[in-house]
């Protein structure tokens, strides 16, 4: 398996359904267990063996400085790549590219906590020849990406192909993009990375760059809502 050396970590969001508890601070860095939750974030790139954490911030950016002054974490710098406009996460993406070592960037939700395994995501990934390597689960809601098991591709997202027979499932907010998928990408540009997924399932020639892994084992949680953020904040992921 070839060592990543870049991490994306998706901070930039408003919060809105977890205000008020966002009004004055950005949703990743919310306190889980007594630290902010963008920590589990920055604990599976650091063991990954991750060089380079790079964060995209907007709503109350200077919050991310002052939790961390040193710029690092556990040894590993941490860049952080200020949008005075919101990007959304293409936009946001396309926003770093200066800053990416290697071929390959992971991505990860600032406001996900989870504990599968990442490994073989990353070795999938790598062996397929694909562009994109979404982490996909069944077990939760919503089931919003349309997956072609046998394929182990995905076909559609939230339905808006019209593809039938495909097993619906979770995107977990953490992905393996190569480089080159950035050229595909505007500049300044506000815009989702499934508006752009979408478009390469449109051309037939890009349909099989969009590769799905299933990592059901384990937990995942994304801290959407208030009732969710107040079940977890103690105790995190549990056993």
């Amino acid at each position: 398996m070839v060592k990543l050396r870049t991490a994306f970590i998706l901070g930039a969001g408003l919060g809105t359904r977890l205000r008020p508890l966002t009004l004055e601070c950005p949703k990743p860095l919310l306190p889980v267990q007594g630290r902010p939750m963008i920590c589990d974030a920055f604990d599976r790139c650091v063991d990954l063996g991750i060089e380079r954490i790079i964060v995209n911030t907007h709503h109350c950016a200077s919050k991310y400085e002052a939790a961390f002054p040193q710029k690092e974490w556990r040894g590993v710098p941490l860049f952080f790549k200020y949008e005075p406009i919101l990007l959304e996460t293409a936009g946001g993406l396309k926003n770093i590219e200066e800053l990416i070592l290697g071929d390959t960037v992971f991505i990860y939700n600032g406001d996900v906590l989870s504990n599968f395994e990442l490994n073989p995501l990353i070795e999938k990934h790598q062996s397929a020849g694909v562009e994109v390597t979404l982490a996909l689960r069944t077990r939760e809601e919503p089931k919003q990406v349309g997956w072609d098991r046998k394929a182990a591709r995905v076909r559609d997202f939230r339905s808006r192909l019209g593809i039938e027979g495909l097993e619906k499932t979770l995107f977990t907010g953490v992905y393996l993009v190569e480089k080159r998928f950035l050229n595909r990408l505007t500049a300044g540009k506000i815009e989702s990375v499934v508006d752009v997924f979408l478009r390469m399932l449109q051309e037939k020639s890009q349909q099989d760059l969009i590769q799905g892994v299933l990592v059901d084992e384990g937990r995942w949680l994304d801290l959407g809502t208030i009732p969710d953020y107040e079940r977890v904040k103690l105790v995190g992921l549990g056993d």
